[in-house]
């Protein structure tokens, strides 16, 4: 494998990337585990979806008033883990978190599917709710407010972009003598990467 690698950890990841897309559909392949501290320091993972990466970092949706949203504008930093068990191939990322631009944040908003977009005005994300039927209903509450027309970005949703400090591929091989390779970014921007052991 280290004869493959790229010098660039994206150019990296879009292979490997693209090998999952492949083998796992699109929804497969974007599948992430985000990893945040809450307001006590401990650790709290949960799937989300990887929407773009790009060199500046990797990005995903949310509501900022969740649990998730809430961590990170405490505490501005986050892991990623995305795990393709059928390539038996894992990415670890950790960096620093910022807000997408709002430009952003709208074009995908409104690229989403109608009920989707009505579904972040309604939902309360993280909150207690007693019962599923007054969801819908508040879903249906916001759609007689927009029945026709474009539906606006509430304030509260909004994207996060991960900016890796760290990038760790991950490949088995047979009796648990893996293949690890640490990318790190350097004060003037460039990478280094480290053979680890499995």
């Amino acid at each position: 494998m280290e004869k493959d690698l790229k010098p660039d950890p994206f150019d990296q990841f879009t292979v490997w990337f693209s090998d999952a897309k492949k083998k796992m559909g699109q929804e497969g392949a974007t599948a992430m585990c985000l990893s945040t501290l809450d307001a006590q320091g401990y650790p709290e993972g949960r799937m989300v979806l990887l929407k773009d990466f790009d060199p500046r970092g990797f990005v995903f949706y949310t509501n900022l008033n969740s649990t998730k949203g809430r961590a990170i504008v405490a505490h501005p930093r986050a892991g990623l883990t995305f795990y393709w068990q059928p390539l038996e191939r894992q990415v670890r990322i950790l960096g620093n978190a910022e807000l997408v631009s709002d430009e952003e944040a709208d074009r995908y908003f409104h690229s989403r599917p109608r009920l989707s977009q009505l579904g972040a005005w309604a939902s309360l994300q993280s909150q207690p709710l007693k019962s599923r039927f007054k969801f819908m209903r508040q879903v249906v509450g916001v759609a007689l407010q927009y029945p026709t027309g474009t539906i606006p970005r509430p304030p509260h949703w909004h994207g996060f972009r991960i900016k890796p400090i760290k990038i760790e591929f991950w490949k088995a091989a047979p009796n648990r003598l893996h293949d690890r390779f640490l990318y790190e970014k350097q004060s003037d921007g460039l990478w280094t990467i480290t053979r680890l052991y499995p």
